[in-house]
């Protein structure tokens, strides 16, 4: 017996990445189901839904409410609350449509998204009243994929059961949870959204996107997912067929190999893995100059004496199998430094003969092709002023005999103001959020880098295409310690980048706050 399923979305999109998405509705395997579209045009400012419904008989356009300025750039989309409740407007009358029409699905599916043809099919069959197809996403450029479900909450990634726990056990369950969502199948969550199939039965038990009055959560979708609960109703994310996210514009390019693989990707999603591999991964070790398990420290340093060159190096001695540094015409005895602590272990050294970082991705650039033209299988990159927790040579070496399925290792970083209290305000969360510090040395890997003077990032900004995995394993940003090192980096900052182009003028004058937020490192 026929299926009826009304797919449906709120638009407000760019052309190039709006015709991606109607390119893959139409791609839809829609065996046994009888599939309409319905979009609310919310002021686009081209006549691509139009053109769509013209070509397409099943297609109806709505147009949307008053208009209003929606921002989203290469860095991510910003959400105002009038905007949030706008679309959650929109998204309740998709279901009453639904209702009122006699449907047995509503898919509700976000314009900047490209379906894998089999999602529908595949979704339809596991006969669960609510589920969404999971996707992963970079919310900001220097964050790792994450999915767009999540346990409890606003975005916990974790079951808490309402207990208190400590740093540990949330890292470890956190993990779990991703490494679960890193394998094809079918799991119960407590919240969904952008690519949703809600059955007729849920329709009609009341689910909708109002907001709660008592509840603070930001985001319709949580309300609606609390609703669902409360409802009796459960909800469930599926991994077989993960969608492409096109949360910029520059992931255009990205999407091509998506779906020029589409059948390589086909239920084989890996953990932190949102776009295609870019190379043949049969080749990962078929470098005969590669030593599995050798590891290489990449470092960049500039007048590193009496800092924290001499503690970071000689930890670093304790894990590493070789160096390659590269000196940015330091004026003082920084190269006999390096040279004397890493006496006895391989080093590549090379120093420039005038300073060039004011263009850091020149710097950053020449000392990845340093390192990756070393024979070691890992690379780990750290600045002079950052070093491991104490116990990390130990569990370093423990952590890379258990990564034969990652290809990065993401780490957290505190930025401490004293040798035990590390900052924590609105302009200082590193801490907060896993960026990779260790990457496998990949032959073939193409890189593609941040082209920018400053922030460009100390890896190529492609690495998280690969298989990445993330470490409770903490690293300590020293540089901050003392007052002038504070004013020396906030008067680089100003000096380097005076409009706050690549970074935030607020977190730069935020450096001299006389009375910071600061936290005691337990």
């Amino acid at each position: 017996m026929s299926c009826r399923v009304l797919l449906a979305s709120p638009v407000k999109q760019h052309e190039r990445i709006l015709a991606e998405f109607l390119d893959s509705l139409i791609r839809l395997e829609t065996n046994q189901v009888k599939l309409d579209f319905s979009f609310i045009d919310d002021h686009n400012d081209h006549t691509l839904l139009s053109r769509f419904a013209l070509e397409h008989p099943n297609v109806r356009v709505f147009s949307g409410e008053g208009k209003a300025d929606y921002l989203c750039d290469e860095t991510t989309h910003y959400w105002r609350e009038d905007l949030i409740w706008k679309v959650a407007r929109y998204k309740d009358d998709f279901i009453k449509l639904a209702l009122d029409e006699g449907y047995d699905y509503l898919f509700l599916v976000d314009s900047d998204l490209y379906l894998d043809p089999k999602t529908l099919i595949h979704l339809l069959s596991l006969k669960k009243d609510i589920v969404s197809e999971v996707f992963w996403t970079q919310w900001k450029p220097e964050l790792i994929p994450l999915p767009q479900v999540w346990m409890e909450d606003q975005y916990t990634l974790y079951k808490s059961r309402r207990e208190l726990l400590d740093e540990t056990e949330i890292t470890k369950k956190t993990q779990e949870f991703l490494q679960m969502l890193s394998q094809p199948g079918t799991y119960k969550v407590g919240g969904l959204g952008a690519c949703t199939l809600i059955s007729r039965q849920s329709l009609r038990r009341g689910v909708s996107f109002e907001e709660i009055y008592n509840l603070g959560f930001t985001g319709e979708d949580r309300h609606f997912c609390i609703r669902a609960a409360a409802l009796g109703l459960e909800l469930y994310a599926d991994t077989h067929y993960p969608p492409f996210h096109i949360y910029r514009e520059s992931e255009l390019d990205k999407l091509r190999e998506y779906k020029e693989n589409l059948t390589y990707t086909k239920g084989n999603i890996s953990l932190e893995q949102s776009d295609l591999p870019l190379f043949d991964r049969s080749q990962i070790h078929s470098k005969p100059s590669l030593i599995p398990g050798r590891i290489t420290l990449a470092m960049l340093v500039h007048n590193e004496s009496g800092r924290y060159l001499e503690r970071v190096l000689t930890q670093a001695v304790e894990y590493i199998d070789e160096a390659v540094i590269l000196d940015d015409a330091s004026e003082d005895n920084t190269i006999e430094l390096c040279q004397e602590i890493l006496k006895g272990l391989p080093l590549t050294l090379h120093a420039n003969h005038e300073p060039q970082f004011h263009n850091e991705i020149l710097l950053r650039k020449h000392l990845w092709e340093m390192a990756t033209n070393t024979s070691s299988e890992w690379i780990i990159i750290l600045d002079a002023d950052e070093m491991f927790e104490d116990d990390g040579p130990k569990q370093l070496r423990e952590l890379f005999t258990h990564a034969s399925d990652i290809d990065y290792i993401s780490f957290r970083l505190f930025d401490l103001w004293t040798e035990r209290l590390y900052r924590e305000d609105s302009y200082w969360q590193a801490h907060k959020w896993y960026r990779p510090f260790i990457v496998r040395n990949i032959p073939g890997f193409q890189a593609k880098w941040q082209e920018t003077p400053q922030h460009c990032g100390r890896f190529p900004k492609n690495i998280t295409d690969l298989r990445g995995g993330t470490s409770p394993l903490r690293i300590k940003h020293l540089g901050w310690l003392s007052p002038q090192d504070r004013l020396e980096k906030y008067y680089r900052y100003k000096r380097l980048d005076p409009n706050g182009i690549y970074g935030s003028l607020e977190q730069y004058h935020s450096i001299l706050d006389p009375s910071p937020n600061l936290m005691e490192w337990e």
